[in-house]
C-alpha cells in the first residue's frame, strides 16, 4: 500500500505544483492587468473596460488554488495547542478528524458553487462576453483540489506515510 501511495502523493504533488505555478502566474498577470488599467486611466485619461472583471476573475482563481496547495501542505489554520500532550495515534485520529472537516468543506464549496454557476450561466459578463458561471469556477475547481488533497492526506496517514501538520514530518517534494 505505501508504494501504490507513494506514486498517487507523486501525481498529487504534481498538480499541487502545477496549481502553484498557475497561482503565480495569476498574480502576476492579475498585477500586470491592474498597472495597465491606472496607466490608462490616469496617464492616457481613458479606461481598459474588461480588466477589472477579469482582475477579479483571475484573483479567484489564485486564491482557491493556493488554499487547496496550503491545505496538502498543512499549511492551514489550526489550533495545535493540546497536540503538544497528546500521544501519536490520538494526533493522527484527530488530524484525519481535520481533514475529513476540510475535505467536508471542499465538498460544500464544490456544491454551493455549481450551483451558484447554474444559477447564473445564463447571464453574460458585459465587459467580457462570457457566462457568469465562470464567476464560480474557482470555488468548483479549488473545491474539487480540496477534497483531493484532503483524502490524500487521510490515505498517506493511513498508509504509514507522513504529511505536514504539527508533530509530523513534512510532505516531501513531488
Amino acid at each position: 500500500m505505501q508504494d501504490r501511495m507513494k506514486s498517487i502523493a507523486e501525481a498529487t504533488g504534481l498538480l499541487a505544483r502545477a496549481a502553484l505555478w498557475l497561482a503565480g502566474i495569476g498574480l502576476v498577470l492579475m498585477t500586470a492587468l491592474i498597472a495597465a488599467q491606472v496607466f490608462w486611466r490616469y496617464i492616457l485619461n481613458d479606461s481598459i473596460i474588461w480588466t477589472e472583471p477579469a482582475s477579479v476573475m483571475i484573483m479567484g482563481w489564485f486564491i482557491f488554488l493556493g488554499a487547496a496547495v496550503g491545505i496538502r501542505e498543512g499549511y492551514h489554520l489550526s489550533f495545535d495547542v493540546l497536540l503538544y500532550v497528546l500521544p501519536d495515534t490520538v494526533k493522527k485520529i484527530l488530524h484525519s478528524v481535520s481533514d475529513l472537516a476540510v475535505g467536508g468543506f471542499g465538498v460544500g464549496m464544490i456544491w454551493y458553487g455549481w450551483q451558484l454557476a447554474a444559477k447564473t450561466a445564463g447571464n453574460t459578463l458585459p465587459s467580457l462576453g462570457i457566462s457568469g458561471a465562470f464567476d464560480f469556477a474557482p470555488i468548483i475547481g479549488g473545491g474539487a483540489l480540496v477534497v483531493l488533497f484532503s483524502i490524500e492526506r487521510i490515505l498517506r496517514r493511513a498508509a504509514g506515510l507522513h504529511t505536514a501538520r504539527f508533530g509530523e514530518e513534512p510532505l516531501e517534494d513531488g
